[in-house]
């Protein structure tokens, strides 16, 4: 059984930085998983894509509304993948989802990915 346990959320203030974590079970990020991604899902909105990451050669892509603020990077040794988020705004509050998806193509799709975590809440206050 694949589990995924996001951590770090938390209050903070617009401008403050912070780092989520997503660990892995073993087949998360070995024989499963290709890719892992952040999504996130504000309140009243749908869950949208941040970024994600091949877990191969740690090609990144962002969406346009975190690129240049937010990192994803990828730790294998420890089976981990880290969101680094930085110059935060009101706008950024939502609850953010690790996810892994098994197909080595890149894709903002949240069907394409197959396994989720239950989510870390981040809340930024103004």
């Amino acid at each position: 059984q694949v589990q995924l346990v996001e951590s770090g959320g938390g209050l903070v203030q617009a401008g403050d930085s912070l780092t989520l974590s997503c660990v892995a079970s073993k087949g998360a990020q070995g024989a499963d998983s290709r890719y892992m991604g952040w999504f996130r899902q504000a309140p009243g909105k749908e869950r949208e894509f941040v970024a994600n990451i091949k877990l191969r050669d740690g090609e990144e892509f962002y969406a346009e509304s975190v690129k240049g603020r937010f990192t994803i990077t990828r730790d294998s040794t420890k089976n981990t993948v880290y969101l680094q988020m930085h110059s935060l705004k009101p706008e950024d509050t939502a609850i953010y989802y690790c996810a892994g998806r098994i197909s080595a193509t890149q894709t903002t799709r949240e069907s394409a990915y197959s396994y989720w975590g239950q989510g870390t809440q981040v809340t930024v206050s103004s």
